[in-house]
């Protein structure tokens, strides 16, 4: 999972956890429900955190707070990408791949099927 933020225990610096980065909030979608927006602009390239997590013992993928509010379009301003971890876990990052406004949803092109080819090697 993606660390957000810092805070200081006597001498140590600790990393903790956070479900969504900074530059982003959930609010009312016009597209479904709930969505992701920019509470600032956001640089093209942006790596945002991790979306999923894939569960070798139960072949199957996790969706973390940032990907389960992630909506779909066919006019995406970010991508999902798959990435190893350091221990070798596949997980899901989503980027920016253009410029984001502050105030803009963030919305990428999805589908099922990359999931299910992914997990068809294990079952």
């Amino acid at each position: 999972m993606m660390l957000y933020g810092n805070y200081t225990i006597g001498y140590m610096k600790e990393e903790t956890y956070r479900p969504l980065p900074s530059s982003l909030t959930i609010k009312r979608s016009r597209v479904d429900g709930l969505g992701l927006f920019a509470k600032e602009d956001i640089k093209q390239g942006t790596l945002l955190g991790v979306t999923h997590i894939f569960l070798y013992k139960n072949v199957e993928w996790v969706r973390t707070p940032l990907g389960g509010f992630i909506n779909h379009s066919n006019n995406p301003n970010c991508i999902i990408l798959s990435k190893d971890d350091n221990y070798g876990r596949a997980n899901r990052m989503l980027y920016t791949s253009q410029n984001i406004s502050a105030g803009d949803e963030l919305v990428v092109y999805y589908s099922l099927d990359e999931y299910r080819n992914k997990t068809s090697n294990f079952k």
